[in-house]
């Protein structure tokens, strides 16, 4: 969105209302949520064989 190519990965819950209404949420699905390090904009994906390039920073 930004043209900044630096993210953080983290896991993200895909909550639906129903699941939320039932107290369920817990079993919904995730994705893996790439958090731009400069605005913040969330990319979700819910491929899991995601590979990642570049370095690797810790949190």
């Amino acid at each position: 969105m930004c043209d900044n190519d630096t993210f953080r990965a983290r896991e993200v819950k895909l909550n639906s209302t129903g699941m939320e209404l039932f107290d369920l949420a817990w079993a919904n699905e995730s994705a893996t949520g790439l958090i731009c390090l400069s605005c913040g904009y969330v990319h979700l994906f819910v491929n899991r064989d995601l590979r990642f390039y570049g370095r690797r920073r810790e949190d």
